[in-house]
């Protein structure tokens, strides 16, 4: 239990002739003749005893052939320190973060750790501390690479809480990024948040709420990209990068529709990427929402590899913000 496993099942009847299949994941339940094997995805597949032909426990985590190695909580730590809360509280070894409702990543549980009690006990204080600030309650849990939370996710879904909103982590060799063939010199960098930076930003709907503002100036060195139009009005694109110890994050990279396949997305993170490697980088991370597919392919491009994937899961019975 726990432990990452490779099994072959069948997946039929064994007469004319048996279909087997092989599910990879990690083993987070056996009860009542059934498995349950979490993929890195976050995916559960469920096995009947009976169907099982053979299994083997295999390395916690893949060999990673291109960019540097890092476990989940590692990169997990470094990317909320990079989105940081207006409210954070510990739980034991967790993390309870509020920032009025912008973006879950800074109004969700980061469960890194013990929260030194009882799972149950945990998860009620929980929802209570969300719900006393009017919020759903969510908990980030990570899958699919070394130090991850495949069984806290089985845990979650035995109560009823739902899976929702899976992003990957994406990371890369700093260094390649900034010598990637692009045209900088229209990008402007800035330490300051302005609001012709926030009129481009998606997530801005009218005025920025002062949460948002403050996770977004939030970090241990944070850099924004503008490129203006000539005409002025919103940017034709946008960045911004947090520069922590080895680590580049990048975030809320955003070019405006009609200037899209022009070279201004790798622009911006050619220019912060220079800047982060100024100040010492060596590694760069971002985090894409899984059924983004073009920027999936982009940042494959510049040579990004998937690390794990992240979920969040939703407290039973709360509607989602």
């Amino acid at each position: 239990m726990g432990k990452r496993v490779s099994v072959r099942y069948l997946t039929g009847e064994p007469e004319p002739a048996p279909a087997f299949t092989d599910a990879v994941g990690v083993l987070t339940s056996w009860t009542e003749s059934t498995l349950s094997i979490t993929r890195r995805t976050g995916e559960t597949v469920r096995i009947a005893e009976s169907s099982l032909v053979a299994g083997k426990v295999v390395p916690a985590a893949p060999a990673r052939r291109r960019g540097p190695a890092a476990s989940a909580p590692e990169l997990d730590r470094v990317a909320a320190r990079a989105w940081p809360p207006v409210t954070g509280e510990p739980l034991g070894e967790w993390t309870l973060r509020a920032s009025g409702g912008f973006t879950r990543r800074a109004n969700s549980v980061l469960p890194l750790g013990d929260p030194g009690m009882a799972l149950d006990e945990a998860l009620r204080q929980v929802i209570e501390w969300y719900a006393a600030r009017e919020l759903p309650a969510y908990i980030q849990v990570s899958t699919g690479a070394e130090g991850a939370q495949e069984l806290l996710a089985a845990e979650l879904e035995t109560r009823g809480w739902t899976r929702e909103v899976s992003a990957r982590i994406s990371v890369a060799a700093l260094a390649p990024i900034g010598d990637l063939d692009a045209d900088t010199s229209a990008v402007t960098l800035s330490r300051h948040l302005d609001d012709a930076w926030l009129a481009r930003y998606q997530r801005s709907s009218g005025e920025p709420s002062p949460e948002a503002r403050t996770v977004l100036s939030g970090g241990p060195s944070v850099w924004f990209a503008t490129v203006a139009e000539p005409e002025g009005g919103a940017p034709a694109a946008i960045g911004r990068c947090v520069v922590d110890g080895r680590w580049a994050g990048f975030t809320a990279v955003e070019v405006a529709p009609e200037r899209r396949r022009q070279g201004l997305a790798k622009a911006v993170m050619t220019a912060l990427a220079r800047k982060a490697l100024d100040e010492g980088a060596s590694a760069a991370y971002l985090q894409v929402e899984t059924d983004n597919d073009g920027a999936h392919a982009l940042y494959e491009g510049m040579g990004f590899t998937v690390h794990h994937t992240y979920h969040h899961w939703r407290a039973s019975g709360q509607d989602s913000r």
